[in-house]
This record gives structure tokens, C-alpha cells and sequence, in this order.
């Protein structure tokens, strides 16, 4: 998948495509039902299947540190779209600029002489640009004049539920993880490359790769069952904290992972955890023996749900 960064980079190469426009925070399954309409009529041209989306994401922008946890880093983000046969994915910055740019200026220079786009998929309630002004009548009459059709896809439901990056939220926040992963399709994941700790989890008997998450805001915490892969690594069982380790009087959300049956060293190596179901909540305890103690039983309980 080709990733390409700002309206400014898009090349004569890039024109012709079949698009769509949103934040594709969590990749869900209401996602994955636009993706599979741009992909089916990307097929039929025989062009490209293209994304659009934005960093930070418009709410980010607006309201700063008050805004909803993210689902997904743009890594993360990037790894989902590949999943589900997104060609090209172009991130615009979402800034001043950005907030300003007319419902014209933005079909003119991002839909037609930036990607040249065939045809366009859009949900039912899709607005865009300066105060929200553009809307689905607005791309068809752009279309119209510009030659390219517009596509307007309904909700997604499960059980009669729009599925939303909200709703998947609403869930990891509660610790139901099985709901979240039916409404992902796809076990909920965080990634990142680990890093050097302060080895206290060796020292304690229970050895973890520390992964900096790149955020201060995550939708879930607490203690979970998990599996593992990269590195060659493919779905390995384990248990992790996702927190800020009281114990220790951590302060930054940090994902610990233990490796049952694992002793190689993934310092600087990239990790995707798969979150199978949460044990318990973070607390703080009164002493290092008492951790270890909740450590052997939060070990059991992981192996127990993962079946090892």
C-alpha cells in the first residue's frame, strides 16, 4: 500500500481512483463495508482503491486533550486499511488550513486535479470542508461537472446497531472485549516498538517487552490476555498491564507484555498485541511481594483463557 502525505505530494501518476473520505479511526466493520464498495468499483475500473484521511483528526483539532482516545495510531490505522485491499492511502494534515479550505477549493484541489477521481464512496450523513458546508448533493453536482459519479452507502448494522468508532470504544472502555472484537471483526490491537525498561519485571520472575505506545490517551487499562506476534512471532500467549504502574508510581500509559515460554531479546523490534479478554483492573499494591503474588495469578487466569 502506497502512503502519501499532503495534497502537495499527489503526482499526474496518482490521478484516476475510486475514494473515500473519513477519519477510518479502529478500521470497524461499518468501515470495512465502505472499504469493500470502493474496492468492488476500483475493481471495476481497474484503478486504484483510495483512502483520505486526517492527522490529527478533526476533533483532535477542535478539542485538543479533551477529545475521545483514539482506536488507532496511523501505524496502526495504515496496517488495518492493508488488511481490507486499500490500494493508497493519502493523509491530510488537518490544520488552520485545512479548517478554512471552501467545500470548492477542496473538490477542485484534492478530488479533481490532485487525484483525478472516477468515482466516490460516501456515507449517508458525509459533510466536509469550512463549517461543514459540503455535503453528498454538493460531490454530485461537482461530479456532474467534473466527471466523476458519487456513491452514497447506508449504515452498517449489527443487531439493528449503526456500528461506529464510538460504540468500539464505548466497549474497551468497558472491558468487553468480545464485543468489541465483533464489532472490529478482528481482535482489538495495539502496536508499538519496545523499548528499555528499568528490568523489574525480570528482577520480579515475570520478564516483559515495554512498548512505547506514542500517546497519552488510551481507550482501555488494566490487566489482560493477549497474543503476540512480529519478530516471527505469530499469535504468541500472554499477559500484559496496560497502565501506569502505581506500584512503581509510574505517570505515562505504558503496555507491559510477558512472554509465556519466550526468553529472546525484542529490545527495538516491532510488536502487534491482540487484546483476547481483560482479567482485572490496575491497582496499586502495598509492597512488591503482593504484586508478585497478583503476578502468578494474573499468569494462570491468562493461560487459562488462552488455552495454554
Amino acid at each position: 500500500m502506497e502512503l502519501i502525505r499532503g495534497i502537495h505530494n499527489l503526482r499526474e501518476r496518482h490521478r484516476g481512483c475510486v475514494v473515500t473520505i473519513g477519519n477510518y479511526d479502529g478500521v470497524h466493520r461499518g468501515h470495512q463495508h465502505m472499504i469493500a464498495a470502493v474496492r468492488a468499483k476500483a475493481t471495476e475500473l481497474g484503478v486504484p482503491a483510495v483512502v483520505v484521511t486526517f492527522e490529527p483528526t478533526p476533533r483532535e483539532f477542535f478539542e485538543g486533550p479533551a477529545a475521545p482516545s483514539r482506536l488507532t495510531r496511523l501505524r496502526e490505522k495504515l496496517a488495518a486499511l492493508t488488511l481490507y485491499g486499500v490500494d493508497r492511502v493519502v493523509v491530510l494534515r488537518f490544520d488552520r488550513r485545512m479548517q478554512g479550505m471552501s467545500a470548492d477549493e477542496f473538490v477542485d484541489r484534492l478530488l479533481v486535479r490532485g487525484l483525478g477521481v472516477r468515482h466516490m464512496v460516501v456515507g449517508h450523513d458525509f459533510h466536509f470542508a469550512r463549517r461543514r458546508e459540503g455535503n453528498i448533493e454538493t460531490l454530485r453536482a461537482a461530479g456532474a461537472a467534473h466527471g466523476f459519479t458519487v456513491e452514497e452507502v447506508g449504515q452498517f448494522l449489527l443487531e439493528g446497531e449503526r456500528v461506529s468508532s464510538s460504540l468500539v470504544r464505548e466497549a474497551l472502555n468497558r472491558g468487553d472485549l468480545a464485543r468489541a472484537t465483533h464489532l472490529l471483526g478482528r481482535p482489538y490491537r495495539m502496536a508499538g516498538r519496545v523499548r528499555l525498561g528499568k528490568k523489574l519485571g525480570r528482577t520480579l520472575g515475570y520478564p516483559t517487552a515495554n512498548l512505547a505506545l506514542q500517546r497519552k490517551v488510551v481507550p482501555l487499562w488494566g490487566i489482560f490476555a493477549v497474543r503476540v506476534s512480529g519478530v516471527g512471532l505469530v499469535d504468541h500467549p500472554a499477559v500484559s498491564s496496560l497502565g501506569t504502574r502505581p506500584t512503581v508510581n509510574g505517570t505515562d500509559p505504558l503496555l507491559e507484555v510477558h512472554l509465556f515460554g519466550y526468553d529472546g531479546n525484542l529490545y527495538g523490534q516491532h510488536l502487534d498485541v491482540d487484546f483476547v479478554a481483560r482479567l482485572r483492573d490496575e491497582r496499586k499494591f502495598e509492597s512488591l511481594d503482593a504484586l508478585v503474588e497478583q503476578m502468578h495469578r494474573d499468569a494462570a487466569a491468562a493461560r487459562a483463557v488462552l488455552g495454554i
